[in-house]
Formats: C-alpha cells, structure tokens, sequence
C-alpha cells in the first residue's frame, strides 16, 4: 500500500500537525530540514529524532540527502574505503532504529541544480526551473576532470560494498535520479539519467535492497512514459517522489501537481498496480500566497494541496483494484 509521507522538520513545529491533521503520519526528514549546521547524522541524532518523531505519533520513514556519502566515494578516489566504512555504519545505525529507506544520489560535483526560482504560475504563484544555457560559464568543478567510466567503476564498487550491509540492516537503498538528468552537468558526466543506465545499475547487485527513488520529475524530463516505467521498475522501487515537470533535460519548469504533462491518475494506478508499499511524498511545489519564497519548492501550502490531489488519486487507483 502507498503510503503517504511528507519532508518535516527535524524539531516539531506546526508542520508536524499539520501532517497528522492530513492523515500523514510517515515524516521524511531531507537535508534542507537537519538544522545546527549538521552533515552528518550520528547514531544519537538519529534516535533522538526518531523518539521525537515517534512520541509526536509520526514514523521516521525516510532519511533522505543528508547521508555520509561523499565525492571520494562517487569518484573513486583515494580514500573512499574510509568514507565507505562510515557509510556502512550509518546503515547499521538506521538498521538499528528501524529506520527503513535511505535515498542517495549519485551527482558528483554538482548536486541538483536550479537557474530560477521565480518563474510565474497559476495565480502568481512560482516554481523553480532549470535552464542548461544558464549553468555555464564560471570555474571549472573540482570534478571536471572525471570520465563516465570512473563513474560507472565507482558505483558499481560502492553497491558491491554496501548492498549485503544494507541487506543485513534491513535498510533499502534508493538512488535518486541525477537532477537534472543530463549527460553532464557543467562538463561532470552523469550516469543514473536513463531507464537503461538504471539497469545496468540495478544489475550490479541485484536485491530488493538496491532499488530507485522514483522521482517522476526526472523520469518526465527523461523523456520517458511515467506510468509505463513505474510499472518496468516495478518491486525495485523503494521511494517515490510525486511530481511533475513542463520540458526536458535542457530546459524544465516545475508544475502544479495537477497541471504538468504526466497522467498523474495513471501514474498513481501504476503505483497501486505493481504493489508499492513504500513511501512516497510530494516535491517541488509552488510557493503559494503569503510564502516568502525563502525555501523554493518546499513551502507548505502548496504540500497541503498535493496531499489532498495525492489522496484522492489514491483512492481512485485502490478503487479500481
């Protein structure tokens, strides 16, 4: 069963209410919410959060971005064992408290990147959206002079590692598409932009462990169909985010959830058909009247709003099973 979740806040504020009043009781806490200047969590900031969480009557579903994963790791460079060793340990310590999804990326250098973060939408409200031909120019990424071939040598190594750790902890792995879902960005290759390359990426270690964050937004500037390929991913995915887009990997906007290209009715009867059970949230809303714009794409109103549209996808898409 899909089971509706929403990023809050790692200390409760109104968010948390706001969530249970919604029926929404499966918190992902993301890196723009970890707070004190913190990168990385240690055993005892995950057990806090999750007894917070838990006394507030909420679940600690996910741990999402702020995860112990470096460059070193991403690009194969020296020193990653160490990294890899800590990392291994973070999924023990999730494993531990019952913590059971982390999402991880594979974007070295540059992470998600956005060009705008005003562009108008429905009633003035604004999205966020990202223009290639904006991104270039300025110093050369620390990473610049990285081949594809490291990259796939470099995740192929990690997964091998980390995978039978994470089988162990009981802790499923999600790797989030590159965003955007380029051949490169800023000259970095990318290599989890493509159905194919995820694939491949599955297929270095095949377990119910190794799966994908489905972000539909990616997908949909991918270029693929959403609902066809939810449903080729099928069990492997362990995360999904419900989103949509307006262009391709060069050029997108975000959309209202009920506004972008995607069937989102047959995105979510996917979902339902092939037996997600995991969580899934929305991402990047506009930024709604009396929102100051401050965090783009991860304002309330607009999170309220989805919940709602996502619910009664969902109870359409169950209806029909």
């Amino acid at each position: 069963m899909v089971e509706l979740s929403l990023v809050l806040p790692r200390r409760p504020d109104e968010r948390w209410q706001l969530a249970k009043q919604l029926g929404v009781t499966d918190a992902v806490i993301h890196p723009l919410e970890v707070g004190d200047g913190k990168t990385r969590w240690s055993y005892d900031d995950l057990l806090g959060t999750k007894n917070w969480l838990e006394d507030a009557g909420l679940h600690f579903s996910v741990l999402e971005g702020s995860v112990p994963l470096t460059d070193r790791i991403r690009l194969g460079r020296d020193g990653r064992d160490k990294d890899i060793a800590e990392f291994k340990q973070f999924l023990r310590d999730c494993g531990d408290l019952g913590i059971p999804v982390v999402c991880y990326d594979w974007m070295a250098g540059v992470r998600w990147a956005r060009t705008e973060a005003h562009v108008e939408s429905r009633g003035g409200s604004v999205t966020t959206g990202y223009d290639d031909a904006k991104m270039r120019g300025g110093p050369e990424p620390a990473a610049e002079d990285v081949t594809r071939d490291q990259l796939w040598e470099a995740i192929e190594y990690f997964l091998t590692e980390v995978v039978p750790v994470a089988e162990e902890a009981g802790v499923r792995l999600g790797l989030h598409p590159d965003d955007p879902p380029r051949d490169d960005v800023r000259g970095i290759p990318r290599i989890a932009n493509s159905v194919e390359n995820y694939d491949r990426i599955l297929d270095v270690y095949d377990s119910e462990y190794n799966g994908v964050t489905f972000c539909q937004g990616n997908f949909t500037a991918m270029g693929v169909d959403v609902p066809e390929t939810i449903r080729h991913f099928g069990e492997k995915i362990n995360f999904a985010h419900f989103r949509d887009v307006e262009g391709d990997a060069d050029r997108f906007v975000e959309t209202w959830h009920d506004d972008g290209p995607t069937d989102m009715q047959a995105a979510m009867d996917a979902f339902v058909d092939v037996g997600f059970d995991g969580p899934m949230r929305p991402d990047h809303v506009p930024t709604m009247a009396g929102e100051d714009n401050s965090n783009p794409g991860y304002h309330t109103k607009g999170r309220l709003f989805a919940i709602g549209y996502m619910r009664g996808l969902l109870e359409s898409a169950e209806g029909g099973t």
